[in-house]
Parts: C-alpha cells; sequence; structure tokens
C-alpha cells in the first residue's frame, strides 16, 4: 500500500464557530493522536483527503506546516448526515514495522452451486491485525460450489503473509442457505379446506 502525502495546518481556535470557519476554507478538522503524544488538532484539505478515504484504511503522510510530518491511518471519519461532506476526522500516529488492528473489507468470488442457493453475508469486514505499511484492502474468499448448509468461518479465510486474525477463528463470515418455497395460492386454499 502506498502513502498519499497530503498537507496540513496546526490549529489553535477551538470549538464550532473555528470548525466551520475551516470547512468554509476547504479545510476539514481533525486531531493527531497516540504513542502517548498529546493530541496535535489540525486542519487538513479538504478535497486531498477526501479522495484518500475512498482507499479503506489508507496510510496518510500529513505535512503539518512547521511542525514535521507525521505517518497516521484515518481512525475515525465524521460526515454531515445529509450532504455527506467531512466533517471531522481522527487520525492514529503509526510506524512503519508497527502492528495495527483494522477492519479489512471481505470480498467474494466464484458462483455458488446450481440449485438456486443463496449466500448470506454474515461479516462484510474482518478485524485483521497487520503491519501499519502493509494493510491489505480487501481479503478474497472463494465460494465456487458451495451447496447449501455450507459456511466459511475467519479461520478459513487466505490471510496476506504478515496478516493474522483478530477475531476467533470460529466466527461465521459466510453461508449458503437453501432457497426458501413459498406456498402456493392453490395449496394455501387447499390446506384450509
Amino acid at each position: 500500500m502506498s502513502e498519499v502525502k497530503l498537507s496540513a495546518v496546526s490549529r489553535s481556535n477551538f470549538g464550532k464557530g473555528a470548525a466551520r470557519q475551516a470547512r468554509r476554507d476547504g479545510q476539514v478538522p481533525g486531531v493527531i493522536y497516540g504513542h502517548g503524544t498529546a493530541p496535535k488538532h489540525v486542519d487538513v484539505e479538504g478535497h486531498g483527503l477526501m479522495m484518500a478515504l475512498k482507499t479503506p484504511n489508507v496510510l496518510i503522510s500529513l505535512d503539518i506546516a512547521g511542525d514535521g510530518t507525521e505517518l497516521v491511518i484515518p481512525k475515525a471519519v465524521q460526515r454531515h448526515p445529509v450532504k455527506r461532506s467531512l466533517t471531522h476526522v481522527d487520525f492514529l500516529i503509526v510506524k512503519k514495522g508497527e502492528k495495527v488492528t483494522v477492519e479489512v473489507a471481505v470480498v467474494t468470488e466464484g458462483e455458488l452451486a446450481p440449485g438456486g442457493n443463496l449466500l448470506e453475508t454474515l461479516l462484510n469486514t474482518i478485524s485483521v491485525e497487520t503491519e501499519a505499511t502493509h494493510i491489505p484492502t480487501e481479503v478474497t474468499v472463494s465460494i465456487a460450489g458451495l451447496e447449501a448448509g455450507a459456511s466459511i468461518h475467519a479461520k478459513d479465510l487466505v490471510l496476506p503473509a504478515g496478516t493474522t486474525l483478530a477475531v476467533d477463528g470460529e466466527t461465521p463470515v459466510l453461508q449458503v442457505v437453501a432457497p426458501q418455497a413459498e406456498e402456493s395460492a392453490a395449496e394455501a386454499e387447499g390446506t384450509e379446506a
């Protein structure tokens, strides 16, 4: 995974008014924390951050004007409920070689066995522990030829090298269910008589 470089400025004004002014100026208020350091309050370039967040668990190199560079991952992203624009972001400081726990998307490939079976997704993401600079974007699992009653557990997922599960291996992720037959109207009338 490559780093996305964004610029930021430290901020000393707090509260709703300062946050609104930052958003009007095309900035997104944020907080950087982790590794026992005091939280740093910053305003990050809005458009670049929005584009970077399209990649899950993106690694961001924040160039803070006059305060150096921090390697971070987004930990909490707040959006406007209607406009969906970014309103605030919490960043977690990471170091190269450090392990972090993140949620990674589970993606399926292949077709189920014939017969009209349905795939029930129990978990869209799986919690894994991985090196901060090598966070996988997704975990792919094959469902080719699975019959009704089959299930895939977390331990069945093939994880990239250096990545381990952060959940119980017996946690169900996907299961195949048989289609439910609907009772026809004629049969329903016949049973009532």
